[in-house]
């Protein structure tokens, strides 16, 4: 298990999120993620999209449903 330190796009926010993967996993796939122009979904398969998204942009579950709620309103 390893911690990622992520700013969100979203708000600005830092967070944290623990992530399955051992730092030497997360750095290889991540690694290869960026060199090969891959899709994140197939790099990273094990994760949950949510983990994924935060890789991505440093938006947590939480943030993505208060921005949903605030648009139903």
């Amino acid at each position: 298990m390893m911690e990622l330190f992520k700013v969100s796009r979203l708000t600005g926010k830092p967070h944290t999120m623990t992530l399955p993967l051992t730092e030497r996993v997360y750095g290889i796939l991540h690694n290869r993620w960026k060199a090969e122009n891959l899709m994140i979904q197939d790099v990273f398969y094990m994760l949950t999209p949510e983990q994924r998204e935060f890789i991505l942009t440093g938006t947590t579950p939480e943030e993505w449903a208060s921005m949903f709620e605030e648009d139903e309103a």
